[in-house]
């Protein structure tokens, strides 16, 4: 049977405060879908920022409830910030089995809805499939599956186009003491996962051939880490989940623009400009240039 994982379908930063990271990703230019009320058992809400082939969520929990008590512990524990990776798969029955067929282990699969407010003022319901692969099948944040049942209530064509003119997720990275434990385990739970080593850790390719574009996973140490990004104080980011968000920004002239008129702080990288996470919810936030 063959691997049923084909890439990452978007990633979530938790944060402690919803209305203020809308305002917070509104100012780094990007446009926000409006919220999304999850059910009264999971007291949680959301935010997407939406590309053409992927997006990332901004999640808070809105309400104190046994369903949500896990991801409270979390947030108080680790902080606010990058927590999780969600990929890409067909169907999430059929992707149970051929994990199993490769001897990794997931809980059941779950199903969900919620009412999604549509720019035009009118209400959806999108669906979804989910299947979480056990705790000890990942190194780092939090990995799991989803299938979108309504992709037509998640992409909303008015919600991809953004002033900063991001065009998709470029990578997301993480420091940790084992990036070569990280990355091999990372690259099991993908069909195309394969391993690239880079001077201080690894980075792994997560999609498919025939498939489309997938976000890199890169594993650094920490000290590599710090010295790509010397001007984060990366205590600000969870501790054991992700620290970096790269989008795909072709033209960086208008992020530099929306920066300099709004008065944000940023620092130039190696591969674009970024903002720490004072600025981005305990992400740091990188737009990265062709």
């Amino acid at each position: 049977m063959t691997h049923p994982v084909k890439g990452v379908d978007h990633v979530f930063l938790m944060v402690n405060d919803l209305d203020e990271s809308c305002e917070a990703f509104e100012r780094l230019g990007f446009t926000i879908s409006p919220r999304g009320m999850h059910s009264a058992h999971k007291g949680a809400a959301n935010h997407t920022i939406m590309f053409p082939n992927d997006y990332f969520e901004l999640l808070g929990m809105i309400a104190e409830v046994p369903g949500n008590a896990d991801r409270r512990e979390m947030l108080k524990r680790e902080g606010q910030g990058l927590h999780a990776v969600a990929c890409r798969i067909d169907d999430a029955h059929a992707a149970r089995e051929g994990l199993a067929a490769q001897g990794i282990e997931t809980e059941e699969v779950g199903s969900f809805s919620r009412p999604v407010p549509l720019p035009d003022g009118s209400e959806g319901m999108a669906s979804f499939d989910t299947l979480k692969f056990l705790p000890h099948e990942y190194p780092l944040g939090t990995v799991f599956m989803c299938r979108h049942k309504t992709r037509d209530m998640v992409w909303v064509p008015s919600l991809l186009e953004h002033p900063n003119g991001a065009q998709g997720i470029a990578g997301v990275v993480a420091g940790c003491d084992d990036p070569d434990g990280a990355a091999a385990a990372f690259a099991r739970l993908f069909a195309g996962g394969s391993i690239r080593h880079v001077d201080g850790g690894a980075v792994v390719s997560t999609g498919v051939a025939d498939g489309p574009a997938s976000a890199p996973i890169e594993v650094l140490t920490r000290e590599a880490l710090a010295a790509a990004y010397p001007e984060v104080d990366f205590s600000l980011t969870p501790r054991g989940a992700f620290a970096v968000l790269r989008v795909d920004t072709p033209d960086l002239k208008p992020v530099r623009a929306i920066f300099d008129q709004r008065g944000i702080p940023f620092m130039e990288t190696a591969r674009g400009l970024a903002v720490g996470p004072r600025e981005a919810c305990g992400s740091v936030v990188e737009f990265v240039g062709e």
